[in-house]
């Protein structure tokens, strides 16, 4: 039996339209006309891999006509390239965000309880012109009132607030994690693991790296709980570093003009929701 990926490409090719591009293992070409705008280095192998997750993904829900064509290279990179696999994930992540922000957005009025606790804050980019996220660990208490759910809102809250600071090839971002004043009370493995699940499920490709700072002994209980949970690509993002060169790390990616000011630099912390 053919697979998906091998039954759009032929549909497309027998309805004449137009985007070259060659599967594996196949003799034959087949054309799809969509246009593929991206960065330089985009592969032509990524290109007609868009094109045909792009059919396979319309074909079983329309309204992923509104996804651009970065966002599906995205999730075939997170995919190494498997359009069936990419195009699966995709799928389940657009089905998910309709049922925890069916206005396409979340506003800061749906989860006042995690707004409360003034725990994450966006300003400045790296060197590379990556937006920068701080995280205050200690500030994250388990919230009996909103629950798991407001708080997955929050962080899809927060992620889109980032992402909308990226631009076409420069997708990604910096996030610190600073875990000064970290204690039992916040150690909430599965907040923290929800919230990864959202972030390599939802917005894949997206991390450039976390920096983990000011990391007490009690962090790293709560660690081996979370670590099983966190993909291969996620765990290579991640940096720990220690409290005497926390600066000098952090200057090595990050100008003093856009450092936060906690860190020494020049930049007040903006909280998320207002950024």
């Amino acid at each position: 039996m053919e697979g998906k990926v091998e039954a759009v490409a032929k549909e497309l090719n027998n309805n004449g339209l137009y985007c070259e591009t060659k599967l594996e293992g196949e003799g034959e070409s087949v054309t799809q006309d969509i246009q593929v705008q991206c960065d330089d280095k985009i592969s032509e192998e990524e290109k007609n891999k868009i094109c045909l997750m792009r059919a396979l993904v319309e074909k079983q829900d329309p309204s992923s006509k509104e996804v651009d064509d970065f966002e599906i290279r995205r999730f075939l990179r997170a995919r190494d390239l498997d359009v069936d696999k990419a195009s699966a994930m995709l799928l389940k992540c657009l089905k998910w965000k309709k049922s925890i922000a069916p206005n396409g957005f979340i506003s800061p009025s749906e989860i006042p309880n995690q707004i409360a606790h003034n725990k994450m804050f966006m300003q400045g980019v790296d060197k590379q012109g990556r937006p920068i996220a701080v995280v205050l660990g200690g500030r994250h208490f388990q919230n009996k009132l909103g629950g798991l759910d407001e708080f997955k809102r929050f962080v899809v809250l927060a992620l889109d607030k980032l992402c909308s600071r990226t631009s076409p090839g420069r997708e990604k971002f910096v996030v610190i994690g600073d875990l000064e004043g970290f204690g039992y009370s916040n150690s909430d493995a599965r907040a923290y693991i929800g919230a990864l699940s959202i972030l390599q499920d939802c917005y894949p490709e997206r991390l450039e790296k976390l920096i983990v700072v000011h990391v007490p002994y009690l962090f790293w209980t709560m660690w081996k709980i979370v670590y099983p949970f966190i993909d291969n690509k996620t765990k290579k993002k991640i940096t720990f570093v220690e409290n005497k060169r926390l600066v000098t790390t952090l200057l090595q990616d990050i100008d003093e003009s856009q450092l936060p000011e906690i860190y020494g630099g020049k930049m007040p912390l903006v909280p998320i929701h207002e950024a």
